[in-house]
């Protein structure tokens, strides 16, 4: 019990983490925002429908020893968005805002150090956008600092998405990384000189790392893990019937959407295109008019996600700017064959024309060329899709918590 994990929020990737270390009793504590066990009031009242965003804050009966939790500020934040109190929430600046939720936690964090220390400690492991604070502690006292960075670097991601300014106009007001503070994209530099090794789940990743402006500790490389596969697909001829494509992600550009919906003209009433996601923001029109000549779910569960999955031919995710893109992993679980593109950790996870497909980013005519494909000759559906699934079979998030927690064994601070 050696490693600090710090997390604001819990996602899989850092619950998964978190159940290699434990398995290997590496971790000293999880300092998380809201930890909900089953032998608590609110683990009783996530049951209610409208209640049910607490419901993946639940945590196992086994983590309680070591979870410290504080959860004011993402309380406040969750309530404020369910009461639509944009004000509370808005970018960085929102007394509930995430970037708050964030910062709050972080010197939380940092606070609990020195006394952890002393029980023990020998590192922390934070996360992007909520690590400074502890890595400032952290190298004052002693400890060594690793850190996750799930998505691309800031300064690469401005680069490949500028020019979506000039080819995408209709589109710039979906790219809302660009409206990050001057202070906050000097933090996340500051973040990461303070690492002493840092973790990344692409190849994709840690190319855009090259744009840093310094130099950085040792990069390495543990791609996500799939989810369990339950059930085989039922691949329904693609007789009489368009082809049905699937989206899911958050409506933005960056996820090159555009493009698909480019691709998806072009080939007319040879497919039905169903996209899920939240809009970025409300008042792009090019947006807005793309959804209504499609199937547009906002929202579903993650069980809902993976059914959703699982009644479609194939999955599109035209990612121009991606850490890793879980829905990859989450199709091919479901025996979905995936195009996507080099900008995700699709070149990690698939070998194109086998079991997917890699395209270029930005570009529909490589969308619509592998439809194009698939729509020719039907039967590849099921060949690439049952061998999507086969990859999945091999790499269940139990291999990812555990060659997370060989590569933090190997560490020297260990």
């Amino acid at each position: 019990m050696k490693l600090l994990v710090s997390h604001p929020t819990l996602n899989a990737n850092s619950k998964n983490l978190v159940t290699g270390l434990l398995k290997n009793n590496l971790l000293f504590k999880l300092f998380t925002s809201i930890a909900i066990f089953p032998n608590q009031l609110l683990f009783k009242l996530s049951s209610n429908p409208k209640l049910k965003d607490l419901k993946r804050r639940s945590l196992k009966t086994s983590w309680q020893p070591y979870t410290k939790s504080k959860s004011f500020f993402e309380f406040g934040r969750l309530l404020a968005s369910k009461l639509k109190l944009g004000f509370l929430v808005k970018h960085e600046s929102g007394f509930f805002c995430i970037d708050n939720v964030y910062n709050k936690h972080d010197k939380w964090t940092a606070r609990s150090l020195a006394k952890a220390k002393k029980q023990g400690l020998l590192g922390v492991y934070a996360y992007e956008d909520g690590a400074l604070s502890t890595f400032e502690t952290a190298k004052k006292i002693g400890l060594q600092c690793i850190y996750d960075l799930p998505i691309g670097y800031w300064r690469s991601a401005r680069l490949l998405l500028q020019k979506e300014f000039e080819i995408n106009p209709d589109w710039s007001s979906t790219l809302t990384g660009f409206n990050d503070s001057a202070d906050k994209l000097k933090k996340k530099d500051e973040e990461l000189a303070l690492a002493d090794v840092i973790f990344v789940a692409s190849s994709f990743t840690k190319k855009t790392l090259e744009e840093y402006p310094g130099k950085l500790a040792e990069i390495k490389v543990v791609p996500y893990g799939f989810p369990e596969v339950q059930k085989q697909k039922n691949y329904k001829p693609l007789e009489n019937r368009k082809l049905k494509v699937l989206f899911i992600g958050g409506l933005s550009q960056r996820k090159g959407i555009s493009y698909l919906f480019q691709a998806v003209q072009e080939l007319g009433e040879k497919v039905e295109l169903t996209i899920v996601g939240h809009k970025s923001v409300s008042n792009c029109d090019a947006l807005n008019l793309a959804l209504e000549k499609h199937n547009w779910i906002p929202s579903l569960s993650h069980d809902q996600v993976l059914e959703c999955m699982h009644e479609h031919d194939v999955f599109v995710f035209p990612s121009l700017f991606e850490g890793f893109g879980l829905v990859i992993t989450e199709a091919m679980s479901q025996g979905i064959p995936v195009i996507t593109t080099d900008r995700t950790a699709g070149p990690d996870l698939i070998e194109d024309g086998k079991n997917g497909w890699i395209v270029p980013a930005g570009s529909s005519n490589a969308i619509k060329e592998v439809i194009d494909q698939i729509l020719d000759k039907p039967e590849i559906l099921k060949q690439f899709g049952l061998a999507a699934q086969s990859k999945a079979q091999t790499r269940p998030w139990s291999v990812y918590g555990q060659e997370m927690a060989d590569a933090l064994s190997s560490l020297k601070i260990l």
